[in-house]
């Protein structure tokens, strides 16, 4: 059985049981309806994910892996803030009246500073430390731009990632300040991962190990029954996830470079609500 489901049914069993409730105190998030969207959370929530064992997706429900490997190409091949290089609609509403999502995610990426090999964004200097300096303890990139927080429309989520390469493996951490956990939690874990085998296959390394480190997972109020019927489902093996094995530049993949096989899974979730 997948050990995503594990994790995650083990994490939100401890949110709802072990977690502090907002309830009674003023928060900013908002229901469609005006009512104030109030959360049960743990803070300090550290996940980890064997790359070399199985790719981390759910079976309980679908994740969108095409989606979801859309997206991060969008952000960390593409360095794009606008939502119309985006195949799908999840940053629409965030987008403002330019087609972007301001100086936020994408448009992070590419910045270019001074590193001691030369200008480059944030990627190409990743990419460069894989190849010429695998061993360095100091590759890692960060999107919490505290100059241009003013301007993007939303503060990023997923804002830093520190890569370590040991023996052939390549590992990484994920640092997120927020998540929404029925919403994103395993959209972001799929993401980082397939991100984490792009770089390892370019770099003639493997993918290791994902931690997933959360400063505040959350379950809103009206997730609450969704979350308990979601954990509540029968398990399934991980599906087989790879990538195209001819792809040598990180900036030649696409979303067709991503084989996924075996993927059963329990029925999707529809209408939830989202709070913004």
């Amino acid at each position: 059985m997948s050990k995503a489901d594990k994790i995650f049914k083990e994490m939100c069993r401890d949110i709802l049981d072990n977690g502090f409730s907002s309830e009674g105190q003023p928060v900013r998030p908002r229901w469609e309806d005006g009512i104030p969207a109030h959360t049960i959370k743990r803070f300090g929530v550290v996940n980890r994910y064997d790359l070399s064992e199985e790719f981390p997706a759910l079976t309980l429900r679908r994740t969108a892996l095409k989606s979801a490997f859309d997206e991060i190409l969008w952000i960390w091949q593409k360095k794009s803030s606008r939502v119309a290089d985006l195949n799908s609609h999840i940053w629409d509403e965030w987008a403002g009246e330019d087609g972007t999502i301001g100086k936020a995610y994408g448009y992070q990426m590419s910045v270019k500073y001074k590193f001691p090999q030369g200008e480059m964004d944030q990627v190409d200097n990743v990419l460069w430390q894989l190849k010429n300096n695998p061993y360095s303890r100091r590759i890692l990139t960060n999107l919490y731009n505290f100059r241009d927080l003013t301007e993007m429309n939303l503060e990023p989520c997923a804002y830093s990632m520190t890569f370590n390469v040991t023996g052939k493996k390549l590992n990484g951490i994920l640092n997120q300040r927020s998540q929404d956990t029925l919403v994103a939690n395993n959209w972001n874990v799929c993401q980082y991962a397939l991100l984490l085998m792009m770089f390892a296959q370019v770099s003639g390394l493997e993918a290791g190990e994902l931690v997933h480190v959360i400063a505040d997972a959350h379950i809103y109020d009206r997730h609450v029954p969704l979350v308990e019927e979601l954990i509540s489902r029968e398990e399934y093996p991980a599906p087989k996830v790879r990538l195209n094995p001819e792809v040598k530049d990180f900036y030649d993949f696409t979303v067709a470079d991503l084989i996924v096989e075996d993927y059963q899974t329990g029925p999707q979730i529809v209408n939830i609500p989202v709070a913004v």
